[in-house]
C-alpha cells in the first residue's frame, strides 16, 4: 500500500536532514532549494567584483575604496537590494525602468555558478517583456521539442515506463497556452537568466557588488534605512544609507531573522541532492526527447545515497543535473565524489558514456511561507519569503513577479506620485500568491508517490518489487488495476507540468484595487472553476491580469498583444467605439495628477483593431466602457460603459486613481 502524505514527508524528512560536503566535492553548501544567491555573513573565497555600468572594478563605495572610508562615514543610495538572483537581480531592473537606481549586494563571489531554477513561464516572461528583456531570454534559453516530455525510465538508455507532455507541448493543451500569452514558456537555467538580468540593471544605473555581505539594519522610519555590510576580500564593515531595503537573500535570509517576520511552516520532505554532470546523452535521447527524466529502478537494491533520481537538461545534451533522493530511513552520511559518480553512471545505464560530476549540492525540500512580506521600510521577496521544491517550475518565476509588483510601487513613492501607503498593498497582493504556490509544489511532489507505489518502489524486500513490476505486464486482474493506477498517476502529473493556471489566475484585492463599482464578486468560471491549477481563465475583473489578444492596425503591420499596450512603468486606460470620453479623462487626471495614464482605443477603423475578435470575448465591458491597467498589467478597475459625460469620465477616474494611489482622504 502506498504511504500517505504525512507517512511520506516523514519518512523523506527522516532520510539525511542536512547532509554534509565532502572535501572532494566542489561548490559550497546550498543548504536549501533556494534560487537566490546565500547572503549570510563569514567570508567568502576569490576576488572582490565591483560592476559599475557593466565593467568590474574594484571594491568602492560611491567611488571612494571601501578600505578608505573614515569609520562614521555612510553611502547613500536610492535603494539596497540584497541579493543578485532571480528575485533581486530583477528587481534592480524594474526599479532602474522606473529610474530608481541603488546598490545591489551579493555575498557570492558571482552570479549563480550551478543552474539552480530553470523554467521559466509565461507569466514572469511577460514581465520581462516589460522590459525588452524576452528575446534575450529565448535566445539563450532551451525550448520546443528539447522540453516536450517529463519521462518515467528504468534508466536513461533503457526501458521506459511511461511519459506524459509538458509545459504546454499537449496538443489538447497547446491552445490554451498560446491563448494565455504572447510568450511561451522555455527553460532558462539560472546561470544564464542572472547574468542578463545583472547585466541589464547594472548598464540601467545599479552598481553591483558580490563579494560583500549584509550583516545588520537600522530602519529610521521615513527616514530610511542604515545598514551595515562587511567586504569579503578585505574584511572591513561600512554603512550604507538607503530610503528602502530590499531583502532578496535567499531562503537563509539574515533580513528575514532581524525582522522576525513569522512563518508559516508544514513538515518539509527531506533532503535531496543536485549533482551537476557533464554526460554525452545524444546518441540516446534522439527518440526520448524531455527535459526531466524519472529514473526508477525496482529491480535492483535501492542505494542509500539516491534510491531514485530525476535527470534534468541543463545543456541538451551533453550537461545535466542528477537530482537525488537518498533512501528514506537510511542514518545521514558523507559518500565520496567517486560513489555519487558510480550511481550517476548506473542511472545513465550506459558504461560506455564518460561521465564526469561538476558540482555535488545537497537542498533542502522546503514548505515554508512568510504571513507577511514587509515591515516599514523594510521589504522582503522571493525565496526569502516563499521556500518550497521547484514541482510545478514556480520558484523562480514567482521571483520575479514579485519584484514586478514591488518595483512600480517603490518607484510611485519615491517620485511622489502615490501614498505610502500603496507599499502596504505588496505583502497583501503577493503573500497569498506565495502561500498558494509554495502548497501547490509541495502537493505535487507527494502526488508523485502514487507512481513510485505503482512502480513497485516501497518494499524493502527486492524480490516483492520485482513481482510487482512483473506485475504491470500480467494479463491478470491485478496486473490490470495495476496499470490502470499508474496510468492515473501519471495523468495526474499534469497539474504539475500543465499547470497553466496556478501560473496565471493570480487574484489581487484590497487598497490597489478599485473594485466597488462590480456588482458581484470575483469567482472563477468554467474549466478554471472546476480545475484552478491546469487551467487559466481570462478576465478583466479588477485584480486580474489583463488578458492577451492579437491586435493590429487598420492597414495590418505587425501584430501587437494587449499585453504589450499597458506597462512601461505607467497606468493605461483601454476602451472602444464610443469610448473617447474616457480618453479625454485619462489626459486630464494624468496632468492633474503627475501620473502617466496612456489611453489606447480598440475596435473597428480605430487606432487598434480587435483582430480575431478575441478581446471582445474577454474585454468584460462593453464598446464604449473602460478597463484601467496598472503598471504590472493587473487590473485596476473597469467601467461597463462611458458615463453621462466628460466630467462623470473625468471624476470618476480621479476617484479611481487617487483611491488606487492611497491618495483618498
Amino acid at each position: 500500500m502506498a504511504p500517505s502524505v504525512s507517512e511520506l514527508a516523514t519518512a523523506l524528512s527522516d532520510a539525511n536532514p542536512s547532509p554534509p560536503r565532502n572535501s572532494d566535492t566542489i561548490s559550497p553548501v546550498n543548504g536549501t532549494n533556494s534560487a537566490e544567491n546565500n547572503n549570510s555573513a563569514g567570508p567568502v573565497n576569490g576576488s572582490a567584483t565591483h560592476i559599475v555600468d557593466g565593467k568590474a572594478a574594484g571594491p568602492t563605495v560611491n567611488g571612494l575604496a571601501t578600505g578608505d572610508l573614515p569609520a562614521d562615514s555612510i553611502a547613500n543610495y536610492d535603494v539596497l537590494i540584497v541579493g543578485t538572483g532571480p528575485a533581486g537581480a530583477s528587481l534592480a531592473c524594474f526599479l532602474s525602468s522606473h529610474g530608481i537606481t541603488g546598490l545591489m549586494i551579493s555575498s557570492a563571489s558571482s552570479t549563480a555558478d550551478t543552474p539552480r531554477a530553470h523554467i521559466t513561464n509565461i507569466a514572469a516572461l511577460e514581465t520581462l517583456r516589460d522590459l525588452g528583456l524576452d528575446s534575450e531570454c529565448t535566445s539563450q534559453a532551451t525550448s520546443g521539442s528539447c522540453m516536450m516530455h517529463t519521462r518515467w525510465c528504468h534508466d536513461m538508455a533503457g526501458e521506459e515506463y511511461a511519459r506524459i507532455y509538458a509545459w504546454g507541448n499537449d496538443p489538447h493543451r497547446k491552445g490554451d497556452y498560446e491563448m494565455a500569452s504572447p510568450c511561451a514558456p522555455c527553460d532558462l537555467p539560472q546561470t544564464l537568466l542572472e547574468p542578463i538580468l545583472v547585466n541589464y540593471a547594472t548598464k540601467s544605473g545599479f552598481r553591483t557588488r558580490f563579494d560583500t555581505c549584509f550583516i545588520s539594519f537600522e530602519d529610521k522610519g521615513p527616514a530610511g534605512v542604515d545598514t551595515t555590510l562587511l567586504d569579503n576580500i578585505s574584511g572591513k564593515q561600512y554603512r550604507v544609507h538607503s530610503r528602502y531595503l530590499l531583502g532578496a537573500d535567499g531562503a537563509r535570509s539574515r533580513i528575514m531573522k532581524q525582522l522576525e517576520l513569522p512563518l508559516i511552516a508544514q513538515a518539509g520532505g527531506g533532503t535531496a541532492i543536485n549533482i551537476l554532470v557533464k554526460a554525452d546523452l545524444t546518441h540516446h535521447i534522439k527518440h526520448r526527447q524531455g527535459n526531466l527524466h524519472w529514473v526508477m529502478q525496482p529491480d535492483q537494491p535501492h542505494c542509500d545515497l539516491g534510491w531514485m533520481a530525476i535527470v534534468r537538461m541543463v545543456k541538451p545534451w551533453h550537461e545535466w543535473m542528477f537530482i537525488l533522493f537518498p533512501k528514506p530511513g537510511v542514518p545521514r552520511s558523507n559518500p565520496t565524489k567517486a560513489e555519487y559518480l558510480a550511481q550517476i553512471k548506473n542511472f545513465i545505464g550506459d558504461d560506455s558514456i564518460p561521465a564526469e560530476i561538476l558540482d555535488i549540492s545537497p537542498w533542502t525540500i522546503n514548505d515554508i511561507v512568510a504571513a507577511e512580506y514587509s515591515r516599514e521600510s523594510v521589504f522582503c521577496l522571493g525565496d526569502t519569503v516563499h521556500r518550497h521544491p521547484p514541482f510545478n517550475g514556480l520558484g523562480s518565476n514567482t521571483c520575479i513577479q514579485d519584484s514586478f509588483n514591488l518595483a512600480w510601487k517603490i518607484a510611485y513613492v519615491m517620485k511622489g506620485r502615490a501614498s505610502p501607503k500603496l507599499l502596504e498593498t505588496y505583502s497583501l497582493e503577493r503573500q497569498p500568491v506565495g502561500q498558494s504556490i509554495s502548497t501547490r509544489a509541495n502537493v505535487s511532489f507527494r502526488q508523485h508517490s502514487r507512481i513510485w507505489e505503482s512502480l513497485g518502489m516501497f518494499p524493502d524486500s527486492l524480490s516483492k518489487r520485482v513481482a510487482i513490476l512483473d506485475e504491470l505486464s500480467s494479463p491478470t486482474t491485478k496486473g490490470q488495476l495495476r496499470r490502470q493506477n499508474l496510468q492515473a498517476a501519471i495523468a495526474g502529473t499534469a497539474h504539475e507540468f500543465h499547470g497553466l493556471g496556478i501560473e496565471m489566475n493570480q487574484f489581487y484585492s484590497g487598497p490597489g484595487i478599485y473594485s466597488m463599482d462590480e456588482p458581484d464578486p470575483f469567482r472563477l468560471e468554467g474549466l478554471a472553476a472546476e480545475n484552478p491549477v491546469m487551467h487559466y481563465m481570462r478576465s478583466t475583473y479588477p485584480g486580474k491580469r489583463l488578458p492577451h489578444a492579437w491586435l493590429n492596425k487598420k492597414c495590418p503591420v505587425q501584430p501587437i498583444s494587449t499585453v504589450d499596450l499597458a506597462g512601461k512603468g505607467g497606468f493605461t486606460l483601454i476602451t472602444g467605439i464610443g469610448g473617447a470620453s474616457w480618453e479625454q479623462a485619462a489626459n486630464t487626471v494624468s496632468k492633474e495628477l503627475q501620473v502617466q495614464i496612456q489611453s489606447c482605443a480598440i475596435g473597428f477603423s480605430l487606432e487598434w483593431v480587435d483582430m480575431y475578435s478575441e478581446w471582445e470575448k474577454v474585454r468584460g465591458v462593453k464598446e464604449s466602457g473602460a478597463i484601467l491597467v496598472r503598471p504590472d498589467r493587473f487590473v485596476a478597475w473597469r467601467s461597463q460603459e462611458v458615463l453621462l459625460d466628460e466630467n462623470a469620465c473625468e471624476n470618476k477616474l480621479l476617484e479611481v486613481m487617487r483611491s488606487v494611489l492611497g491618495l483618498s482622504a
